[in-house]
């Protein structure tokens, strides 16, 4: 039996499924991180390591596994492709690869085919879709510093700027201090902005704050009320180009990450916006993960090649 392997490079695990040449799944499993953008090339090459040593033993052999397809972020830099390369060539592996966009295979697994749109809202915020000419356009996706407008880190800022305001008296009180407070363990604005400027915390800290957002949604809050308004519309502009450059009025856009699928007044306005400006298009919760939609791509390049 030959198989196939889809492995998703996400900011700090790397998710792995393996299945048969039929597509029948046979194993998932967790391992490190494979992330350029955020991890060391020794851990990056441990978790390679340990990854191909689970496939050998799920497949029975590393050379049963015919194709590997790595979804993966900062592809677009064409250094990283070698590197990834490079690094699953000296665990031993000798079969087809493929290296790609983590946006292209979670569309894939998404909309479990080959074309369609995704919108995932997590930590980060990007768009992508596909049309049956082939087309591809992509929005979004550019990182914390210059972009990721809608995601949690966005939702997660934007609760601290409004807290600290609030306390400033520019802005009205609200819900979310409190909540900032206890989330935090902190009892004032100037113990919120050591956390914020502190070395150890990262963007994946911020981003932590953004479900306390539903909560202050529920009880009325109206700046949380205008935050959760704020991101639903950054996200729709991330669709807007998407939509008109591949003519995809008809057909579905899947929806993925915490934000879209946890924040409930998010998801609730930026649906409403959709159906508003394209009726068309029926938003809908992502079929399958992203690991998943990289063995779909596997088993296509697979069958294209035999």
């Amino acid at each position: 039996m030959r198989y196939v392997a889809g492995l998703d490079g996400g900011g700090t695990k790397t998710a792995v499924t393996v299945a048969d040449e039929t597509g029948l799944v046979v194993h998932t499993f967790i391992s490190g991180a494979i992330n350029y953008n955020g991890q060391d090339e020794a851990s990056i090459r441990r978790s390679f390591q340990e990854i191909c040593v689970t496939l050998a033993k799920v497949c029975g052999s590393l050379d049963h596994c015919v194709m590997i397809c790595i979804g993966a972020a900062g592809v677009s830099n064409p250094t990283v492709i070698s590197r990834i390369e490079s690094n699953v060539r000296d665990c031993g592996y000798e079969g087809g690869l493929i290296i790609t966009g983590d946006h292209e295979t979670a569309l894939y697994g998404a909309q479990d085919h080959l074309h369609g749109m995704i919108l995932i809202a997590g930590t980060g915020s990007i768009c992508y879709g596909k049309n049956e000419c082939g087309l591809s356009h992509r929005t979004g996706g550019y990182g914390h510093l210059i972009d990721d407008e809608g995601s949690g880190y966005s939702i997660g800022r934007d609760i601290l700027k409004t807290v600290v305001q609030a306390n400033d008296g520019r802005l009205p009180p609200t819900e979310m201090t409190r909540m900032v407070y206890k989330q935090l363990r902190v009892e004032t604005v100037q113990q919120i902005v050591g956390f914020v400027y502190d070395k150890s915390t990262n963007k994946k800290d911020i981003a932590a704050l953004a479900p306390i957002l539903t909560d202050a949604c529920a009880l009325g809050d109206e700046a949380a009320l205008t935050i959760a308004r704020k991101s639903a519309s950054s996200l729709f502009e991330l669709v807007v180009p998407i939509v008109e450059k591949l003519s995809l009025q008809e057909g579905t856009l899947a929806m993925a990450g915490s934000v879209l699928l946890k924040v409930t007044f998010v998801q609730d306005v930026f649906i409403k916006m959709m159906k508003q400006h394209y009726p068309g298009i029926q938003c809908i919760i992502a079929k399958k993960d992203a690991a998943s939609g990289a063995v779909l791509m596997a088993l296509n390049h697979l069958n294209e090649v035999h």
